[in-house]
């Protein structure tokens, strides 16, 4: 499906180590202070995003405006870039789970408590709005509540999180089934069960990304695998690990993300971004592997407007550092802006009424029609 795919050849950024550099990537900002981990948990600044988006666009009517499946990478709060930092809790993501077992997916705030009846909640309901109903002074929760029973009521986000209502054949074209008996040669680690999980619910994580689409979710995150020796992060027998397992998965998931979009007529109005947070080395490394590589990698985009078929900037020689037109997280950043119709230049504020731009990048228009 490349005719219907651009691919930005030259991101770039200075972060090279993964907490850092998905910081950069996913907020559009650099972390502040040295390149580090963080192996302690700490407050998350700058937000990302999806956050950025439902924060500019507030004011509408959309019960959820940003979601992120099937799980934080690690902790949500242990790398601060996956949710609302100082725009607030309020513009968090709707984060949903997937039960491993099962093979289903399910938000733990949108269950019931057990023995609590649709009854019973409506009564709690009434009681509530009676404590309250002082329309001079509202209780500082009441839009927090209001917006519970309302997901608690949402059929459309219920029955868009329920993908067995999906035909078993659109299902299987995403990608759903056992991993191939060779899994596990290229990357190691893990187990059968992990395995199995990766090989059977990824292509199904972008079929529910796109019926959270159709349910209204402006913005949706998916986060891919993240148990180590099964992800991108392959700093040994990288060929066999993407081979064997990564590459064919995610030319399968995509390519009928794209497909499916286009044919439900909802590809133009939909961008597709995919990426990681920094490339690997050009070189092979000893372990037959590739190591972290911040300074020249790749972005793949579609939908959205954008023209199919399409290259934007490029590397030297030897796909090291960028020759022509380099991008930054930041341009990107402005870009994602963009196509929701937000000028990236606008303000977003925090709790105290600092300001601070949407984007501090540049447009990347030549890539969209």
């Amino acid at each position: 499906v490349m005719d219907r795919v651009a691919v930005i050849r030259s991101m770039h950024h200075q972060a090279r180590l993964h907490d850092s550099a998905s910081i950069h990537a996913l907020t559009g900002r650099p972390l502040e202070g040295p390149d580090r981990e963080l192996f302690a948990p700490q407050p998350q600044h700058f937000p990302s995003f999806g956050s950025t988006v439902a924060y500019a666009r507030r004011r509408g009517e959309v019960r959820v405006p940003f979601a992120s499946l099937p799980f934080p990478f690690r902790n949500v709060h242990e790398v601060p870039c996956q949710g609302a930092g100082f725009l607030g809790s309020d513009f968090d993501p709707l984060t949903i789970d997937v039960d491993p077992n099962q093979l289903r997916y399910e938000v733990s705030q949108l269950r019931p408590a057990d023995g609590l009846s649709a009854q019973r909640r409506g009564e709690r309901q009434r009681l509530l709005d009676l404590m309250g109903d002082h329309p001079s002074s509202p209780h500082p929760l009441q839009r927090h509540y209001e917006r519970a029973y309302e997901l608690l009521a949402s059929t459309a986000i219920h029955q868009a999180l329920d993908i067995t209502r999906e035909p078993t054949e659109v299902r299987e074209r995403y990608g759903f089934g056992p991993p191939p008996a060779t899994v596990g040669e290229g990357g190691g680690g893990g187990n059968g069960a992990e395995l199995g999980y990766a090989g059977q619910m990824r292509g199904q994580n972008l079929l529910l990304a796109r019926r959270l689409v159709e349910a209204g979710v402006p913005f949706v995150t998916v986060y891919d695998y993240k148990q180590q020796g099964q992800n991108w992060d392959a700093h040994f027998n990288c060929a066999n690990q993407h081979k064997t397992f990564l590459l064919p998965r995610a030319d399968r998931a995509l390519a009928a993300l794209i497909e499916d979009l286009e044919a439900r007529g909802l590809l133009e109005s939909t961008l597709i971004v995919a990426m990681g947070e920094f490339g690997r080395t050009p070189q092979i490394n000893g372990n037959a592997g590739r190591d972290h590589w911040p300074d020249c990698y790749s972005v793949l985009l579609a939908g959205g407007g954008v023209q199919g078929g399409a290259i934007y900037g490029s590397s030297d020689a030897l796909g090291a550092y960028p020759a022509t037109d380099p991008v930054t997280p930041a341009d990107l950043a402005a870009t994602v802006f963009w196509r929701f119709g937000l000028d990236p230049s606008s303000e977003m504020h925090d709790r105290l009424g600092r300001p601070y731009r949407l984007a501090d990048g540049q447009v990347i228009e030549r890539l969209f029609t």
